[in-house]
């Protein structure tokens, strides 16, 4: 098992995301910005490295405006050998790799534009992963998208979508998360059937929005999605922040919750990312617990 978390470290004083307004495009300003990125996205892998935390989520704002029509500049030439470098580094330290495209990523909307969009921006972030030279367990996660009140149809628009339009690199990597709010685990199955995809399973999704699976039985469906050139499964673990709206993510890592998911899952082999707001705190308490349990 590795442990991880997404996109910030807050014991640095630096970030991998910055960006600008679009109205002050520039390539030196592209330049400096994504130097200044990658920069600090080292120090991040290299934090990660020091404390054992062996899974992480890149931003998808490593490239400000990476797949808008504005930006032509060959930044992936430009940056080869940066991400060359950071891609053995990931390798030589057995990190595991991920992105999750923003909510604007919907590959089953009935707009032909978002569709396009939605596809431009797999391609940038599948790019970033093929820049690094990270194998096809480095993987890209999205949602099932909207139902637009006929959830069958959406299901067969996301199935056709995949198959006719998304490049054989993209496919290689992309996976399905379930949702709080309307592509339950069994609706990611039917996806699966129909495209291949993994499943990623997130535990406070299904919690949210499940079909009465128990957790333990659900981590084993989601995992037998997965053969052996995506890796382990791939798991994003969370619970309710107490008195806040259903589905609002804990600030912080609920100890005792934590055991008692990994207590039920005991024998089943997964990469967790921890989508908790204090990002690496909770993770090193988290493999703090795993440790204790014998799980890493």
């Amino acid at each position: 098992m590795k442990i991880g978390y997404p996109c910030i470290n807050e014991s640095l004083d630096c970030t991998s995301s910055r960006t600008f307004r679009l109205a002050s495009y520039s390539e030196d300003r592209l330049i400096t910005t994504v130097e200044q990125n990658l920069a600090c996205l080292r120090r991040i892998l290299e934090y990660n490295v020091a404390h054992g935390l062996l899974f992480f989520r890149l931003t998808s704002g490593l490239v400000p405006f990476a797949s808008h029509a504005i930006n032509t500049y060959n930044w992936q030439e430009h940056f080869q050998m940066t991400f060359r470098r950071l891609g053995e580094y990931i390798r030589n330290n057995n990190m595991r790799i991920s992105m999750h495209p923003d909510q604007f990523v919907v590959l089953n909307s009935p707009n032909e534009q978002t569709v396009r969009n939605s596809i431009a921006e797999l391609v940038y972030q599948g790019s970033i992963l093929d820049l690094m030279g990270l194998d096809s367990t480095a993987k890209l996660q999205i949602h099932g998208g909207g139902a637009y009140g006929d959830k069958t149809s959406a299901l067969n628009r996301f199935a056709e979508v995949y198959h006719t339009m998304l490049p054989e690199a993209v496919k290689a990597r992309l996976c399905v998360e379930n949702d709080d709010r309307t592509y339950s685990l069994q609706d990611c199955l039917v996806l699966h059937e129909m495209t291949g995809m993994p499943i990623i399973f997130d535990n406070f999704h299904h919690e949210c929005l499940g079909n009465g699976e128990p957790m333990a039985e659900a981590v084993e469906m989601a995992a037998s999605t997965w053969q052996a050139k995506d890796g382990l499964l791939m798991m994003d673990y969370s619970s309710q922040a107490p008195g806040e709206r259903k589905g609002k993510h804990v600030q912080h890592i609920e100890k005792e919750l934590f055991h008692d998911f990994l207590t039920v899952t005991e024998g089943l082999d997964m990469d967790l990312m921890l989508e908790i707001k204090d990002k690496e705190a909770s993770a090193l308490q988290a493999l703090e617990i795993a440790r204790a349990l014998g799980r890493m």
